[in-house]
């Protein structure tokens, strides 16, 4: 029977032996590994079968089965919060102090969260400052030392997370905390009920693949001019020269290749397993994981890739062509971008949006998909929590739903509903039936109206032929009505519309009443 530490060894040693593998076998052969996807059949009809390679092929279970289990109860945990966030600190000590007093694990954090002044102040930080273990990024390892990592923040804090570890990766359980939270599934109102349902190993797992990026530096041996050192108000893109940055890194997101400062179009030759595919001309190139897809890849116009589908994800950034369109590509190809030989500048390199560095016409970036992913804890499960970050973070697919049609109406009713779908009824919209009636009973008030003045202008004519005054009868040709006023003499005379023989119609005698009941004119 083994004991632990001899079951650690042997893990570790069955890890490297198949890194050392992967680096030294020719590129063709790593096309027959299937990564984060279930284990494909051998056997294809009666003669046809896959060539079998043990040394090669990574099998891992379906993603719809990956469980987190524990071995043996784990005993360290590492938090990181986000920085620069007050709001993160009360939540960051309560969690610290109930992971020590309550559950009584080691836990680690960064070395200079235990300096900063909204820490320090904290009424219960003095508590829990002596249990707590600190470790700095650029000196300290911590491959064998964490058992399982809590992230508070936002998404960069799960990137950060990443870069810590270039092989194995404990399990990473993200609390949102941050900005967007599109990889930070869990609300820390009830951390306590979940994060013992993980320790408990009641949780699923997405298991986000990396990629291994490698620089590799042709022009080494050539003497390189001394660049001066720069500073803030000069070239703060430069990195310092006195800092030797990695050139192998492990990144979680992308990796970005930009033109950098010049303002010329990068020029570069991407190459697939070897072979030449294209130049790109543009501001850029990306190489995403499925992870990364929702990330710098769909602002530049790509599409999102579920974290479970074993892809790389080749991206072009504005190219100088309406015909470029992302492209993706099986994870186990291996990419190679170079800067072309006619190109007017260098490029610039940035994994996860840090160590960037510059891409002389004599290097090369080689890409491929790592063996070591980053398990994801779920607080639901894949489907579901991927789902609900496209909905909550990005609104995917966010708009008004449709109208539906009731049930059993006919053609005529449908048709109706339409027309009401254009035409939306207002409060004060009237039925144009009623319309009509109003209009009809307008005019027959004016009807009405016409006869009491006709009956005035009788009763007017009655007095005025008492009164004798001569009247002169109405010239049908000429519309005349020669009726007028007594004292106001010729120039109370009525004129009524002329009505021509050709109209068929006669004169109006409402109407002139109508004029004589206003007075002369």
């Amino acid at each position: 029977m083994w004991s632990d530490d001899q079951l650690d060894g042997y893990n570790r040693l069955i890890a490297r032996t198949t890194q050392l593998l992967q680096e030294t076998t020719p590129v063709h052969k790593r096309r027959t590994r299937s990564l984060n996807a279930p284990s494909p059949i051998q056997q294809f009809g009666p003669c046809g079968r896959i060539m079998r390679n043990s040394a090669m092929i990574m099998t891992i279970q379906d993603p719809a089965s990956q469980r987190l289990t524990w071995y043996k109860p784990p005993l360290s945990v590492l938090v990181i919060k986000k920085v620069r966030d007050a709001m993160v600190i009360p939540p960051f000590i309560e969690l610290v102090s109930w992971l020590t007093l309550e559950k009584r694990m080691v836990v680690f954090v960064e070395a200079s969260v235990l300096e900063e002044p909204l820490v320090t102040k904290h009424a219960k930080f003095p508590d829990v400052k002596d249990k707590l273990m600190s470790f700095n990024e650029k000196h300290d390892d911590l491959t064998d030392k964490i058992d399982f990592i809590i992230c508070l923040g936002g998404d960069g804090t799960l990137l950060y997370a990443s870069s810590l570890f270039q092989q194995s990766v404990p399990p990473v359980m993200a609390f949102h905390l941050g900005s967007l939270g599109f990889l930070t599934p869990f609300k820390f109102s009830n951390f306590q009920e979940q994060v013992t349902n993980v320790l408990e190993g009641h949780a699923a797992l997405t298991l986000r693949s990396r990629l291994r990026c490698i620089i590799v530096r042709g022009g080494y041996d050539k003497p390189q001019p001394k660049k001066p050192k720069p500073d803030a108000t000069t070239a703060p893109w430069l990195p310092d020269p006195g800092v030797k940055l990695p050139s192998n890194l492990l990144v979680l997101n992308e990796v970005v290749i930009d033109r950098g400062p010049s303002p010329y179009l990068s020029n570069l030759d991407l190459y697939l397993d070897g072979r030449r595919i294209t130049s790109v001309q543009g501001d850029g190139l990306l190489v995403s994981t499925p992870t990364g897809s929702t990330a710098y890849a769909v602002a530049a116009g790509a599409s999102m890739i579920h974290p479970s589908v074993p892809a790389i994800m080749v991206t072009p950034i504005c190219p100088h062509s309406l015909s470029f369109r992302p492209i993706i590509v099986p994870a186990g190809v291996e990419l190679k971008i170079t800067v072309s030989k006619d190109s007017r500048n260098t490029a610039w390199i940035s994994f996860d949006g840090r160590m960037r560095q510059e891409l002389t016409h004599d290097d090369s970036l080689r890409v491929t998909t790592s063996i070591y992913p980053v398990p994801s804890i779920c607080a639901e499960d894949q489907i579901a929590d991927w789902f609900a970050s496209l909905d909550d973070c990005l609104r995917w697919n966010d708009r008004k739903r449709q109208r539906h049609f009731d049930d059993g109406n006919t053609a005529a009713d449908d048709a109706n509903l339409m027309s009401d779908d254009a035409n939306p009824p207002s409060a004060d919209a009237k039925n144009p039936s009623d319309d009509a009636n109003h209009q009809c009973d307008g005019a027959n008030r004016l009807s009405d109206d016409g006869n009491l003045m006709s009956d005035d202008g009788n009763m007017s004519e009655s007095s005025s032929a008492s009164s004798s005054v001569p009247t002169t009868p109405t010239s049908a040709a000429s519309g005349v009505c020669a009726l007028y006023d007594a004292e106001a003499g010729p120039s109370g005379l009525c004129r009524v519309a002329e009505i021509t023989e050709s109209e068929g119609g006669d004169s109006d005698d409402d109407s002139c009443n109508d004029n004589h009941e206003a007075g002369p004119s």
